[in-house]
């Protein structure tokens, strides 16, 4: 089976399908306690095998001049990273780099969406790229690297 159209890993319990709303049959991940409080983002797997993510800007995203806080910006394209990397991240991983450059602001109640690729898979570390538009414009562009984590053993108990 080609690479991106492989079939994703067992479910997994912090893996979440909207069944209602603007955003039915898109995926988030519910472990993250930091994205739940400042997303909701959401992802899913295009026909193509490619991984799109969107969010929906609400009040609660803006800065002091109404548009979308930088850091909401960051955190949704550091989201968007671990999305475009479902293909190829079977662990828990962490977010070892991250670059974006800022080009344009949005407001509230526009539908933000990222695209983008692995450029490299390695053993331990994914590059990624990607880019945050808001219809035809493009919001930020960015890239990062992901390190997979291996399972420690947990401690023994009186060891």
């Amino acid at each position: 089976m080609h690479e991106l159209t492989k079939a994703p890993p067992p479910r997994r319990p912090d893996l979440h399908v909207a069944t209602e709303g603007e955003f039915v049959g898109w995926r988030t991940w519910i472990r993250d306690s930091f994205e739940s409080h400042v997303g909701p983002f959401w992802h899913r797997i295009e026909a193509d095998g490619s991984v799109r993510s969107a969010f929906r800007v609400e009040k609660k995203h803006l800065n002091g001049s109404g548009n979308v806080h930088g850091g909401c910006y960051m955190a949704f394209a550091d989201y968007s990273l671990f999305a475009i990397a479902t293909h190829v991240l079977d662990s828990r991983a962490v977010t070892t780099n991250f670059a974006c450059e800022f080009l344009d602001a949005a407001r509230e109640g526009e539908l933000i969406e990222c695209t983008g690729e692995v450029t490299r898979a390695g053993g331990s570390l994914i590059f990624l790229r990607g880019k945050m538009m808001s219809g035809t414009r493009v919001l930020l562009t960015f890239s990062g690297t992901i390190k997979r984590m291996k399972r420690k053993a947990l401690p023994q108990p009186n060891a």
